[in-house]
């Protein structure tokens, strides 16, 4: 058995994606931020849906055409297939800890 909040790195200076479960044609990942944001050019665009839980901290996610989503713990969504989008702020003081599901 594992606790999602164990193990927290203690050096952050990259953000840190950890595959739970990896079987296609799901893969379950913890993703740990602290202060991180996806690059300012270009989109993400996955060729499979994502759903996302935050589980600790706060993040802002802008979307291509859609409203911004501002995130808080427990906050989560749906992100479709082939829609843009991308991390423009997590919480810079705490860890921002995510459980992403892509399927």
């Amino acid at each position: 058995m594992s606790n999602i909040f164990d193990n927290i790195p203690s050096d952050l200076t990259h953000e840190v994606f950890e595959n739970i479960i990896a079987k296609q044609p799901i893969k379950i990942e913890r993703i740990i931020s602290k202060g991180h944001s996806s690059p300012s050019s270009g989109w993400h665009e996955q060729a499979h849906q994502e759903w996302v839980l935050l589980l600790k901290g706060a993040a802002i996610i802008d979307f291509d055409h859609q409203p911004t989503v501002h995130l808080k713990e427990g906050d989560y969504l749906t992100i479709n297939a082939h829609q843009k989008h991308k991390v423009s702020w997590t919480a810079p003081n705490i860890e921002t800890i995510w459980l992403a599901v892509h399927f």
